[in-house]
């Protein structure tokens, strides 16, 4: 069985907890790897390898460290097909979807190329008689990031290359559930040339974040999960005077105009409701109809959501693969087997879906509920899965008061023609990310990412501008010489005497 160690010093150690977590394939259900469960003792050792290196990198040159980057994706973009099938056989995603992920990676990686610009300071000169002001970013020190289970490749490096860009050294803890990608990460990191110690990868549970939430050399956390963790990282990793900024979970909605392109709305509320299995935090899990709409949209996504092809990631036929661990799968099922009971029409019914020749899969169908209400437990938690709610409403103003009575904030969704009604959305809508008939509002790497409400827990979105200043803080410098011309007598400058 294939056995998955830290990453510690530039080096590959192995577990020494006696502590082991089982890595499923998730088409096939089989157990196919281990991965060692790292003790505080293992944690600490991660830590004091990124403070040890931080004593060099965090003065190294700019040259130094984008020349190092730009090798490194070089490296990602040759071996992206490798990354991308790591991905598929530990989380079960298709390999385009997870080709997509590790492209969404590259974008902040090529951000972190041209940190050279981010880090420009400012000057002010002659704020009074011969003072100068400037100020200046300097990098943290050691800082760590817990990565979840659904982007293993693209939200490590939504972190650590711009954190390392910075001058910081990493920590990394990621999932126990698929934790092979980030070790190839690292592994290719430090054949770009990244000096030992300023990656670590180490794996674990809850005994390995809560070593790096109250380790003292440990000066800022980043956090991608659910909302009820990014709560409890950002409470405890505070109250260790840690700067802490933590995305959490998400219901994001798709606001449907009776104007819409109907067609075009329920194209884009399939792909985002369903795609990798819903296991994203901007899918879109709820659509919000206005008007007499909603009966031809609702039928104009079922005709699309049944021709969907379900089956194992590393089929280039399947659009959708499982979900990551039967206990999630089931979890899933219980929302909408329980959906009935609470008021909505059943459209699609996934939960009996099995797929021949791998019946030992994770595997669950599309499924769309219709007519929802908002006090229903598929409407308010966050599911998760390829779970699709649609609700009614009679006004755009009904449609905006519902998205925004939610607890979450992450990204949003108008489709219409008037570019009028989705100028007042945008400025409206309690949501971090909009997007105008764009289902998915991810931004660009040069942008930032999150949410607000309870999708996001610190003051930092992640990476683009904010990014940048999550990973380092601001001085302000102020600065007076005396003239040369006032040099002590007998020292001669070359500059004429005053008197």
């Amino acid at each position: 069985m294939k056995t998955v160690n830290h990453w510690i010093g530039g080096k590959t150690v192995e577990g020494a907890s006696g502590n082991w977590g089982p890595v499923t394939d998730p088409a096939t259900g089989a157990v196919t790897t281990q991965v060692a469960l790292a003790s505080a003792e293992e944690v600490d050792s991660a830590v004091a390898a990124a403070k040890a290196a931080y004593a060099t990198w965090g003065t190294s040159s700019l040259a130094q460290r984008t020349g190092i980057l730009f090798r490194y994706r070089a490296l990602l973009d040759a071996r992206r097909e490798d990354i991308a099938a790591l991905i598929t056989a530990e989380h079960g995603k298709v390999h385009s979807d997870a080709l997509g992920e590790v492209a969404r990676g590259l974008e902040i990686v090529e951000l972190a190329c041209g940190i050279t610009t981010q880090l420009k300071g400012e000057l002010s000169t002659q704020v009074s008689n011969r003072v100068d002001v400037s100020s200046i970013r300097q990098p943290l020190g050691v800082v760590a990031g817990i990565t979840p289970f659904n982007f293993p490749a693209m939200v490590p490096m939504w972190m650590f290359p711009l954190a390392v860009a910075c001058g910081n050294t990493f920590v990394l803890k990621p999932s126990e559930k698929d934790p092979s990608a980030a070790n190839l990460l690292a592994e290719l990191a430090a054949e770009a040339g990244l000096p030992d110690g300023v990656l670590n990868v180490v794996h674990g549970d809850k005994v390995a974040v809560d070593a790096l939430l109250a380790h003292p050399d440990v000066a800022a956390v980043s956090f991608v999960g659910s909302t009820p963790i990014a709560r409890y990282i950002h409470t405890t990793a505070a109250a260790n005077g840690k700067r802490v900024q933590a995305l959490g979970g998400a219901k994001n909605h798709m606001l449907v105009l009776p104007d819409a392109d109907l067609d075009a709305a329920a194209d884009a509320a399939v792909s985002a409701a369903y795609g990798s299995a819903g296991e994203r935090c901007m899918a879109i899990s709820a659509v919000v109809a206005v008007g007499a709409i909603g009966d031809e949209l609702v039928a104009k996504i079922r005709e699309r959501a049944e021709k969907i092809k379900i089956g194992p990631g590393n089929d280039p036929a399947s659009e959708m693969g499982p979900l990551i661990t039967r206990a999630h799968r089931d979890k899933v099922a219980g929302y909408v087997t329980g959906a009935a009971a609470q008021g909505a029409d059943v459209v699609l019914d996934g939960t009996g879906h099995t797929v021949e020749g791998f019946e030992e899969g994770h595997w669950i169908g599309l499924s769309l509920l219709d007519k929802v209400s908002t006090d229903s437990d598929a409407y308010r938690d966050e599911i998760f899965g390829p779970v699709l709610v649609v609700l009614r409403t009679e006004t755009y103003e009904e449609g905006v008061d519902l998205i925004n009575a939610s607890p979450f904030g992450n990204g949003t969704a108008i489709f219409t023609r008037d570019g009028g009604a989705a100028r007042r959305f945008q400025l409206e809508v309690e949501a971090g990310m909009v997007g105008v008939n764009v289902p998915i509002p991810v931004p660009v790497g040069y942008h930032s990412f999150g949410g607000w409400k309870d999708s996001l827990f610190g003051d930092h979105h992640i990476y683009g501008n904010d990014g940048v200043h999550f990973y380092t803080r601001g001085k302000v410098v102020t600065t007076r010489w005396p003239d040369p011309s006032e040099a002590p007598t007998g020292v001669d400058l070359g500059f004429p005497r005053n008197h």
